[in-house]
């Protein structure tokens, strides 16, 4: 089973950035503990500022792997062709976020990648990528 974990904009600064939203452990801490939970499944991970390196992203691996793990950051919110990647691809996506998006700003409530995703998991800090996992393999 192979899953890749996609992060946008800004969650390479996870640990850093505002660690009352998004606690004090880096991404590469916390995928480390991911590997070791789930030694049967190969996963990766990509992170990009850029939304267009996030669609070539997908599109490489949309179908080829088994599950994808999107936490597309700010693009959730705006941005119309991650959406349409994530509908042309056959690998199924499961939308994370760690924060809850509707209980900040309002237009975080709004995400064009939910309506094409298999599902979304929003508020559970990182343990939000383990259920993500959990779904797409069970």
């Amino acid at each position: 089973m192979k899953i890749i974990i996609i992060n946008g904009p800004n969650l390479n600064l996870l640990g850093q950035r505002e660690p009352e939203v998004y606690g004090t452990t880096t991404f590469h801490d916390y995928f480390k503990i991911l590997q070791e939970e789930y030694p049967d499944v190969e996963l990766s991970y990509y992170q990009s500022n850029i939304e267009g390196e996030i669609i070539d992203k997908i599109q490489k691996v949309g179908f080829k792997y088994n599950g994808i793990i999107l936490n597309a950051g700010g693009y959730t919110h705006t941005s119309v062709a991650i959406a349409d990647a994530v509908k042309a691809i056959t690998t199924p996506v499961v939308e994370v976020h760690i924060s809850n998006t509707f209980s900040r700003e309002t237009f975080r409530h709004q995400s064009y990648i939910s309506p094409v995703a298999r599902g979304v998991i929003i508020g559970f800090g990182l343990k939000g990528y383990n259920l993500a996992i959990q779904s797409l393999i069970g």
